[in-house]
């Protein structure tokens, strides 16, 4: 069986007959078992998988098989899938099954797409390194001994090492993007709202956005179009009509496009990964592209500003795991006050009940006005400077990620120095406005560097094609 980089090969092969989505499966499930050392998958639907694959090998026959059919998909632990289990990465969940499937999966599986497993993450996607999940650190195929980044690491790890062909993730700020930029592969975080929340188990309601990861912008495309839109299900979805994104992936020439003069000059910043955002704004110039320097001076405040916000909203979200109605449940009962207690204390990793803690803090009435509210105001005053550069400008460009993937417990005793490995992702979830990062070369250790290009609300459109034509037209600067 070989390698497959897009859906579209794939699809000329099924229509050819050289491949069926029998043998599709069966490979992807040979790797998987070949490479769970990387401690991708939570669970593996082997059998289920096979026997979709059958039937839509025999839906291929008759002419009715869906848009989808042949693409093999993996689900981060977040999603709800009908009857299968969901833990979100966390003992709090030991045991728990899906009721019903999220918006996004469920139209997947109407268009013939192959789930084929539950990807591990960081414990309910907090985190930037996939090391906090309750089954084990997930590794990065490149170099086992570094990071996949966070939270979804997993489901980037899963198209890195071809164990599917799509995963869908969760980004908050930054979990699709800089998994992707530490792996080497695409990731889309779309403009809030224009995907379904329904049944993505929430971490920070008003920042959380489905993503999607990819080898290309052209498959990412495709699984857009058919999962975005309206949901009754959801009442902060978008109502706005899905603009046919597979078949308008050519770029807008000449783009005019806003390098952020912070993000060159950041101290912290990896030199080779500067070099790689030169080398690709020195490429936009050639190819007759108006790329401009611009400021934003309140990038120092966003990541604070996100930190406040996102553990205040986890706070609140994350009570609802007590013990009572489903999941884990401690054994150690004298009251129900240390029902509460305990059964949080054993069933939440370190890193939640860090953020639990902030959350409640910053929500308290002591300090209410001085964190949470100043922080929504910092919020708006973000929003209004990013809307100002797109009136200006038709894409933002940054470096993904300060640095290629960090060593495996490089931060184990410092949270705070990886949080500043969201420091260029989270503007796109505190704004709202669609990020996607996508492969731009590998630094001397032969790690990945991404590029991350922001675009302004529901030009998602304008985005994918952007982001096609560089992945057709760029050769990675050799650093």
């Amino acid at each position: 069986m070989k390698k497959y980089d897009s859906f579209a090969a794939i699809r000329r092969d099924l229509a050819s007959g050289a491949v069926t989505c029998h043998a599709l499966v069966t490979y992807y499930l040979q790797q998987i078992e070949e490479k769970k050392h990387l401690n991708v998958f939570l669970s593996v639907y082997a059998e289920e998988a096979l026997q979709k694959a059958q039937a839509i090998d025999e839906k291929l026959k008759a002419g009715t098989a869906g848009k989808l059919a042949g693409m093999v998909i993996g689900l981060k632990d977040v999603l709800c899938y009908e009857n299968h289990p969901l833990q979100c990465a966390s003992k709090i969940l030991d045991q728990f099954v899906s009721q019903f499937s999220a918006t996004v999966v469920q139209r997947l599986l109407d268009e013939d797409a192959i789930i084929i497993g539950r990807q591990n993450c960081d414990e309910f996607a907090m985190g930037s390194s996939n090391e906090n999940s309750a089954f084990g650190a997930t590794l990065n195929e490149v170099d086992n001994t570094h990071v996949p980044g966070g939270s979804s690491g997993a489901s980037a790890v899963a198209v890195q090492a071809d164990l599917c062909l799509i995963s869908i993730g969760s980004d908050t700020g930054g979990s699709v993007r800089q998994p992707a930029s530490f792996c080497g592969v695409v990731g889309l975080k779309p403009t809030y709202s224009r995907l379904s929340r329904y049944g993505l188990v929430a971490y920070a309601s008003s920042f959380d956005c489905i993503g999607i990861v990819g080898k290309s912008v052209a498959d990412i495309a495709q699984v857009l179009e058919i999962t975005a839109g309206k949901d009754d299900f959801d009442s902060t979805v978008s109502q706005k009509e899905v603009p046919p994104y597979t078949t308008a992936l050519q770029p807008l020439k000449p783009a005019r496009i806003a390098y952020l003069k912070e993000g060159l000059d950041e101290k912290n910043i990896q030199q080779e990964v500067r070099e790689q955002l030169e080398a690709k704004i020195d490429f936009l110039k050639s190819e007759g592209h108006v790329v401009e320097e611009a400021t934003l001076p309140l990038l120092d405040y966003i990541l604070p500003t996100y930190y406040i916000l996102t553990t205040a909203e986890a706070s609140s979200n994350l009570s609802r795991y007590d013990g009572i109605r489903y999941g884990y449940r401690t054994k150690e009962v004298d009251d129900l006050e240390s029902l509460y207690k305990k059964t949080r204390t054993e069933g939440f990793g370190k890193e939640v009940k860090r953020r639990i803690m902030l959350g409640t803090f910053v929500l308290s009435a002591s300090y209410y006005d001085a964190y949470y509210t100043k922080a929504q105001k910092m919020r708006r005053l973000i929003k209004e400077a990013t809307d100002q550069l797109f009136e200006q400008y038709d894409f933002i460009l940054l470096p993904t990620t300060p640095t290629t993937a960090f060593k495996r417990d490089a931060f184990k005793d410092d949270p705070i120095q990886m949080y500043l490995a969201d420091l260029f992702t989270v503007q796109a979830n505190v704004t709202g406005v669609p990020a996607m990062s996508i492969p731009t070369g590998e630094d001397a250790q032969g790690l990945p560097i991404g590029v991350q290009l922001m675009a302004n609300a529901f030009e998602e459109e304008k985005l994918l094609a952007f982001g096609h034509y560089l992945m057709e037209k760029y050769v990675p600067a050799s650093v």
